[in-house]
């Protein structure tokens, strides 16, 4: 799956840089996107991020391009490769894991494609 955003001035820290807080939590809905079009009828919630490590600095006015690739199914989880670059340079890249869970919040299975 392939998704876009632009860092408007909003997501800039004092130094006009992208907060990296904003680009966490846009890898975090691409991966659930992706997850919620492979298992339309599952609710998932994040467990994971297997790293943490900004690359390169972007400003105001970037286009970021988000790829994810589903690389692990579990029994109740699905792990999503999720890369982040602008111009064909690479910025971010982390596996997010996230789960299955029911109206209770309990795991449940993934159904069996």
């Amino acid at each position: 799956m392939e998704n876009h955003r632009l860092v408007r001035p909003e997501h800039l820290n004092h130094y006009g840089f992208l907060f990296g807080g904003y680009l966490l939590m846009w890898v975090d809905e691409v991966a659930w996107l992706a997850a919620s079009e492979s298992y339309p009828d599952c609710k998932f919630v994040t467990v994971g991020m297997d790293q943490v490590a900004f690359k390169k600095s972007v400003g105001e006015g970037t286009i970021l391009r988000f790829r994810s690739e589903r690389i692990e199914i579990g029994n109740t989880s699905v792990t999503y490769d999720v890369r982040v670059s602008h111009q064909g340079t690479e910025i971010f890249s982390t596996c997010v894991t996230l789960v299955r869970v029911n109206d209770e919040g309990t795991k449940e299975p993934l159904p069996k494609n």
